[in-house]
């Protein structure tokens, strides 16, 4: 189904994948409290889904389908060509078991390339199967595998500086900004969660009015335990917004910091007092499994995240993941460096997907930006451009030797989305302008944040010879997402006749505030 196994907001531990859940179900306060609370367990009845149904990691010809009881089930999922689901073809799933929270994926396969696939989720009880509760039905598209119109979004960031579900304001309204352009699939690029962030009931803004968000026990404090990383997954999912998105739009996940802890690195011990677990591998293997455990990507063995999904002759996308195998953050001066923030194994994977790659275009989903400068600290660099404009430094070495790679192959058609930084830009980076100037022009769009404090602009660095094309940064950090102008996320369209790709950056109510054709040809 895939390839081989704020001022400053910010091996692993391959969690484990289980197909299997944990825990109870969580349900809404009267609207008084604005609070969240976790009934007794109870075993009678029908089981129900407790947090909406999601897909994610479609290919051609499968996918994979994600959902939690509140209680032990079994999982089916039904699927059809039509919505009334007169003719169903039935996947027996998971049972869902408190070993990962009740949550579980059921794996498609065989459906038809190309097409609008109906699919329902039905729990049964695991000793009566006659028992069966409300289904919850979604849709995805299937991948093409001729030339076709493809559509895509992307963001990242959800809920970080504090900023949770205020349902008075919408709640997570961006996402449905984003269904109402019915996209092909949606990149969630990185702080999927805010496991560092808590979240209090209310909060002040400075026109006096105040932001009050709907609040959990797990997300009152910095999350630890697993249940805590678990807990901030299922926050998010309380949002109506972002149910109904994820039951109808599939996903493509991957991860950065805010998964675990703000900027962290393998080995990393904490100096920060509100954690009692200093181990930062110890906290992100516990944030891993609650990660594999809470999104619908497809299951690995090893739990690799980086992986590259096929999308007909017009367009790969390749998630990286720059997190789990990246050195310790320092200022980033160092004349070699083979490990960067990709290690060693997944730039030679990169190299030669890219190489394989026949796609006109060739997406990279990167969890941090390329040329804007993003520090940890007041000394050291937590991306990948350390503000030295001159020659490839620290983990710059890796994407000289990946863009000159390219160019020696005449890899054409690599385009970078990204997130991370909380505001939105066009970055065109060419080597008339770099200190290193053995690669190709190529483009990097920036997106978010989802639904996070705004900041930004960042610096860009020079090495690479990258020109800010486009910006749109908040007047002040840590703007709120009730100022939804500075929410943002990203659009790619690609033209299935002419291969003309087509970018565009949006606000929270989906308004375009810029656009840019790409030529295929060029």
């Amino acid at each position: 189904m895939v390839d081989e196994p704020l001022p400053d907001r910010r091996a692993v531990l391959r969690g484990g994948l289980a197909l299997g859940g944990g825990l109870a179900a969580t349900t809404l306060l009267p609207a008084t409290a604005r609070a969240v609370a976790a009934p007794a367990f109870v075993r009678a009845g029908r089981p129900a889904i407790t947090h909406g149904i999601q897909s994610g990691d479609v290919t051609a010809t499968g996918g994979v389908v994600w959902a939690r009881a509140d209680r032990p089930a079994r999982m089916i999922v039904e699927v059809s060509p039509t919505s009334s689901f007169r003719t169903v073809r039935r996947f027996r799933g998971p049972l869902l078991t408190p070993d990962s929270d009740f949550t579980g994926k059921t794996l498609l396969h065989g459906l038809p390339s190309g097409q609008e696939v109906f699919y329902r989720v039905v729990l049964t009880d695991p000793d009566d199967e006659s028992l069966r509760g409300e289904p919850l039905a979604g849709r995805l598209r299937t991948a093409p595998v001729t030339r076709r119109d493809i559509r895509f979004c992307w963001s990242g960031d959800l809920a970080g500086q504090g900023w949770g579900i205020d349902t008075g304001r919408g709640g997570y309204r961006i996402f449905e900004a984003m269904r109402r352009l019915e996209p092909d699939f949606f990149v969630l690029n990185g702080d999927t969660i805010y496991a560092d962030n808590p979240i209090q009931p209310t909060v002040q803004l400075p026109d006096g009015s105040v932001w009050r968000n709907i609040t959990t026990q797990e997300k009152a404090k910095v999350a630890e335990t697993l249940d805590e990383y678990r807990g901030n997954y299922r926050y998010n999912l309380l949002d109506e917004n972002l149910r109904r998105f994820a039951a109808e739009v599939p996903q493509v996940n991957q991860w950065d910091d805010h998964e675990v802890v703000n900027n962290w690195y393998p080995g990393e011990i904490l100096d920060d007092p509100r954690y009692t677990e200093k181990r930062v591998d110890v906290l992100a293997a516990r944030a891993a499994r609650a990660f594999h455990e809470y999104t619908p990507i497809a299951p690995r063995k090893d739990g690799r995240i980086y992986r590259v999904l096929r999308h007909g002759p017009l367009l790969d996308v390749f998630v990286l993941d720059m997190r789990t195998y990246r050195n310790a953050n320092s200022p980033g001066r160092q004349p070699v460096d083979r490990q960067g923030v990709l290690g060693e194994r997944q730039l030679a994977w990169l190299k030669r997907e890219l190489l394989a790659s026949r796609a006109t275009w060739k997406v990279i989903a990167a969890d941090m930006p390329l040329g804007l400068i993003v520090p940890d600290g007041p000394v050291d660099i937590e991306a990948v451009a350390q503000s030295d404009p001159g020659r490839p430094l620290g983990r710059e070495l890796q994407f000289a030797d990946l863009l000159s790679f390219a160019k020696r192959h005449r890899i054409s058609g690599i385009v970078f989305i990204t997130t991370d930084v909380h505001y939105a830009a066009a970055h065109h980076y060419h080597p008339s302008r770099a200190a290193f100037t053995d690669f190709d022009p190529f483009w990097e769009f920036v997106a978010g944040p989802l639904n996070a404090g705004a900041f930004g602009p960042n610096r860009l660095d020079a090495t690479f010879g990258p020109r800010a094309v486009f910006v749109h940064a908040p007047p002040a950090p840590n703007t709120s997402p009730a100022v939804g102008a500075y929410q943002h996320f990203g659009e790619i369209a690609i033209d299935g006749s002419t291969g003309v790709l087509t970018a565009r950056l949006r606000d929270a109510d989906g308004q375009v505030l810029y656009s840019v054709d790409l030529d295929p040809a060029r």
